[in-house]
Parts: structure tokens; C-alpha cells; sequence
């Protein structure tokens, strides 16, 4: 992290944790309201879609109208940028792509190759970009793979054909959101105004899903919770942390939310914490670590 002072790193690591979790959050929120009971999911995936964007709408306005009067000279000035229909319709395609996969996809497996095709994204864009790796960042990110893959395969029911190619289409819209996030200036205006660009697509996507409309209560309160808290208020937070964070450590950190999702699935879902859990952790999170400081002591020490 670029990031000097030690007040602003450890408010970048706050915000970086506080952001990881939050995506984690959004998968075990999504599987509990579509997860197939015994007299069915608790709501429809095009509605936990609409409802989740609509709220993370509702709550980022309101936000954004409260802190207008303090902060309209810097985030609401005329030609100040205030997100774009690049970033919403990614954002609309990552949220609408993640309902639909998690109709047959278990916590853990998309969680996994949602952000194990996020950070291959970000990668090959950067590759592309013409910035070369330090041998010290291939090792990270090998290491990090080793630790995605051990923790994807043994114990992980294969996924189906569909979720794959959902969830593969969600995680390309997310890593290319990531990167629009990287030149913001104002998050929270940035993410309101993406949210609500999405409006247009949310309205299409009702009219279609109209005759497969499904609520409980429960489905639309897990919704809510999504759209407002761990989507509108987590992914502000996000675009904050991307400010200090080089697109290299923005991809590996996210292979975090893999495993934090499995200690969500832990508490949440009773699942088991495994000994395979437990390696892929340290694994990744020691590749995190020589991406994210590897480079610099390396140097330092040279």
C-alpha cells in the first residue's frame, strides 16, 4: 500500500476489512433467501436482485442528501464525475449474474470462483496494461491460487454448468467495476449514482421476471440487508480502500472473501471449519502478504 502515514494505513486496512467482509456477508445473505427448502427459496432471484439494488438506491440517497449540506462544494459541483453508465451496467449484470448463480450453487463455491475469476480479471487487464510483475507478486499470486484451488476442490461439490458461466459472467462485471472504482474521487457519490444508473435495467429486468415473482418476508428482509447494508454502505467503503490500494493487491485481496465466507458459513450455516478450510486460509493469506508488502521489503533489503 502506497500509503505513508500510519493513520492512513490503518484506516485503509479498516476500510479494505470492513469492505471483505461485506462481500462475504452478500453471499451468505443471497444463499440463506434462495436456498431451496422444504416449501421453497424464500424469494425469486430476479426479485432479491431488483430489491437488493432498490434498497442500496434508497439508503445511498438518503446518505448522500444528509452529507450534501457539508460536502456539496467538493462531491456535488458541476463537472465533478459522479460515477457512469460503464460502472452501473457492471454493476447491474455482477448483482443480477450473482442471484441467478446462487440458485445452484452452494456459499463456498460461488464465493470462490466469483473472486477467483475477479482477481484473473484484474490481472489480465493489468498484464495487459503493459505492468510487469515483480517475481515476488508471481509468487504471491501462485501461492494464492494454490490456496484457492486446494480450499475450491476437495470437499466442494462441482458446480453446475450454469452457475459456473453465471457466476464467471458476474465476476468479470465485478472486476471491471473494481477498476472504474479505481479513479474515484468521491465513493460514496460514485456509488450512489452507479446504484442508481442501474435503475433503467432494474425496471426491464421486473417487467421479465414479472410472472416469476416469489416474496416471503424473510427473502425480502435478506434483500434489504443486502441492498443496504453489506452492497450500498460495503461497496462505499470499498471505493475508498481502492484509493490507497494498487490494482494488484485490490485482486489478491479479494480471494479473502472466500474464506471469510466459510467462517460466515460456519457461524451462520453450521458448517464444519475443516483442516483443508484452515490451510487454504494461511495459504492465501500468505500469498495477500507478499503481494501486498513482498515487492518492498525485497527492495528495501536489496
Amino acid at each position: 500500500m502506497p500509503n505513508s502515514n500510519p493513520i492512513d494505513l490503518f484506516k485503509t486496512v479498516l476500510y479494505t476489512f470492513f469492505a471483505l467482509v461485506a462481500f462475504a456477508a452478500n453471499s451468505v445473505l443471497c444463499r440463506l433467501a434462495l436456498e431451496m427448502q422444504v416449501d421453497g427459496p424464500a424469494i425469486d432471484a430476479g426479485s432479491f436482485t431488483s430489491i437488493r439494488l432498490v434498497s442500496g438506491i434508497v439508503t445511498l440517497m438518503v446518505i448522500l442528501q444528509l452529507t450534501q449540506s457539508s460536502s456539496n462544494k467538493h462531491s456535488t459541483s458541476k463537472g465533478k464525475r459522479q460515477g457512469s453508465w460503464f460502472a452501473a451496467a457492471m454493476l447491474f449484470i455482477y448483482a443480477a449474474g450473482f442471484s441467478y448463480a446462487y440458485i445452484s450453487l452452494e456459499t463456498g463455491t460461488g464465493a470462490l470462483i466469483l473472486f477467483g475469476v475477479v482477481q484473473l480479471t484484474m490481472i489480465s487487464v493489468n498484464i495487459y496494461a503493459g505492468n510487469k510483475l515483480h517475481y515476488s507478486e508471481w509468487l504471491g499470486v501462485g501461492l494464492a491460487f494454490i490456496g484457492f484451488v486446494y480450499l475450491m476442490l476437495p470437499g466442494v461439490s462441482a458446480p453446475s454448468l450454469q452457475g459456473l458461466i453465471l457466476m464467471t459472467l458476474s465476476g468479470i462485471a465485478w472486476g471491471y467495476y473494481t477498476l472504474a472504482g479505481k479513479g474515484s474521487k468521491n465513493p460514496l457519490a460514485d456509488t450512489g449514482y452507479n446504484f442508481l444508473r442501474t435503475l433503467p435495467f432494474v425496471v426491464i429486468l421486473i417487467a421479465l421476471n414479472f410472472d416469476k415473482v416469489y416474496l416471503t418476508e424473510q427473502g425480502i428482509y435478506l434483500a434489504i440487508a443486502s441492498g443496504a447494508i453489506t452492497s450500498g454502505l460495503g461497496y462505499t467503503i470499498w471505493y475508498i480502500a481502492l484509493r490507497a490500494l494498487q490494482t494488484m493487491q485490490a485482486a489478491v485481496l479479494q480471494l479473502l472473501v472466500p474464506v471469510i465466507a466459510a467462517i460466515g458459513g460456519v457461524i451462520f450455516v453450521d458448517e464444519l471449519l475443516t483442516s483443508r478450510i484452515v490451510i487454504s486460509a494461511l495459504l492465501i493469506l500468505g500469498g495477500i502478504l507478499l503481494v501486498v508488502i513482498g515487492k518492498k521489503v525485497l527492495s528495501a533489503n536489496a
